[in-house]
């Protein structure tokens, strides 16, 4: 006899030897089986809100506008002093709602710049108000609507500057957000 023939093996240990079958692609070596069920179809989200619409890009930027020009006045009538980072807020809101919503109309930045204008205007009158009626010890309203000529006189003697560079600052940002937000 010779010493390179191997000995029979039993049944058992051939079968356990063999190679197993290859995996899934995914890893997840039940997915094949027979009756396996079946994963739930995948829930698609919502479609995206349609983009390059100019009278939606328009009318959410007077909202933020005027929601934003409210902020403002109230942060100028709590600190009394124009904040330059608040005057920056109320330009990239209007930019960003304009930009978003509205896509690349190229007129979007202008007018985001241009509602960004008024919004720190209509903010600093408000401000100017809301100081004017804590120092009367009036309501705000009668002050605003009842005397707005004389919130209007009171905003240019504290005119300065500074205040013009806020109407800059605001515009610019306004215009550069609705820019990057259409991208």
């Amino acid at each position: 006899m010779s010493q390179s023939a191997t000995p029979p093996q039993p049944q058992a240990e051939a079968q356990a030897q063999q190679p197993a079958p290859p995996q899934p692609v995914d890893g997840n070596p039940y997915a094949q089986q027979p009756g396996a069920v079946p994963p739930p179809p995948a829930q698609y989200a919502p479609p995206a809100p349609p983009k390059n619409n100019i009278a939606l890009g328009l009318v959410t930027a007077v909202v933020a506008a005027l929601v934003a020009a409210g902020i403002y006045g109230v942060v100028i009538g709590t600190t009394k002093h124009e904040i330059g980072w608040a005057a920056v807020g109320v330009g990239f809101v209007i930019g960003l709602a304009a930009g978003k919503l509205g896509g690349r109309n190229p007129a979007l930045p202008v007018v985001s710049a241009v509602l960004a204008l008024g919004a720190v205007y209509l903010g600093q009158l408000v401000g100017e108000a809301m100081i004017g009626a804590d120092e009367l010890g009036v309501n705000f309203s009668k002050v605003f609507f009842d005397h707005f000529d004389v919130v209007q006189d009171a905003w240019k003697a504290d005119a300065d500057p500074l205040t013009f560079v806020f109407f800059a600052i605001a515009a610019f940002a306004a215009f550069s957000g609705a820019k990057k937000a259409a991208l």
